[in-house]
């Protein structure tokens, strides 16, 4: 029975904790939920737009809008640094595993925040650029743009083909869908023209003031919009599993708690019941 007791009380000072961080996320959630809310209808549209015009500009030269045969390729991964929330970390790297298998490590140039990622990637043959923490608290632009301009640097200076954003995207506190972004190159929105309709007539475009200058001042914007808006569902998605795990995590110390008591009820009966036996059996020794 004391063991039983014991282990009442470390499983109900558990599951304190766990109600605690629960609340703690949920409170968490609703600011982060708040942001990509409002983050979300700008990077679409920003995302929509930067692809109609770079269709439309395609005489124009710019580092972002040019296309490459992709060989090596960086790769932006956004993790928590904290635990504690069920399979986010886990199914965001093996959404970038899926991404990296197959590849030659040496192309590969893999830009990473939150310490879970930078675990993880530790034990594997692809080389870091660089290794940011990713607070779960308040986020800003101002917490993108060193890996924004190590990334522009990558693409512009010709040392990669490619730039992909793994993260999860926030659908509510249940569900975050691991998802792959290719930031850049840019590449045209897909047609829904008609094969007999002409091809260019959907990308008609007058340019104010001139097309360079426009999408030089776009598209650095543009990046910093895309990753930005990543980086405020991944916080969101990392709320929502954590919330959720806790909110598991305190059900099944409850339950585990009403298990414990019947057995301990169980284990107390069966001694009342011996100590009444072993008096019984007493008395009827003294009467003889």
């Amino acid at each position: 029975m004391r063991e039983i007791r014991t282990r009442i009380r470390t499983v109900r000072n558990i599951a304190k904790i766990t109600r605690a961080m629960k609340l703690v996320a949920a409170a968490r959630l609703k600011r982060a939920q708040g942001r990509v809310t409002a983050a979300r209808p700008y990077a679409e549209r920003m995302q929509h737009m930067m692809r109609e015009l770079s269709a439309a500009a395609v005489h124009i030269a710019h580092p972002l809008l040019e296309v490459r045969e992709e060989r090596r390729t960086a790769v932006l991964v956004l993790t928590s640094d904290r635990g504690l929330c069920g399979s986010y970390n886990t199914n965001v790297l093996r959404k970038a595993m899926e991404l990296l298998r197959g590849r030659d490590p040496q192309s590969v140039r893999l830009l990473l925040m939150g310490r879970k990622g930078a675990q993880f990637f530790r034990r594997q043959p692809y080389p870091v650029v660089t290794s940011l923490p990713l607070s779960g608290r308040e986020v800003s632009f101002a917490d993108v743009q060193p890996v924004v301009a190590t990334l522009r640097q990558l693409f512009e200076g010709g040392e990669v083909d490619a730039v992909y954003v793994v993260y999860a995207r926030f659908v509510n506190a249940i569900t975050q869908v691991p998802t792959i972004l290719l930031l850049l190159p840019l590449k045209p929105p897909e047609s829904d023209a008609e094969p007999g309709e002409a091809a260019g007539a959907a990308t008609e475009v007058i340019f104010e003031p001139a097309p360079a200058v426009l999408l030089g001042r776009l598209l650095p914007r543009y990046v910093d919009t895309q990753v930005y808006r990543a980086l405020v569902e991944a916080v969101a998605s990392e709320h929502g599993a954590r919330m959720t795990s806790m909110t598991a995590a305190t059900e099944n110390a409850s339950e585990m708690i009403d298990t414990l008591t019947l057995s301990l009820n169980r284990v107390r009966q069966a001694a009342i019941t011996k100590e009444i036996a072993e008096i019984v059996t007493g008395a009827e020794a003294v009467k003889r």
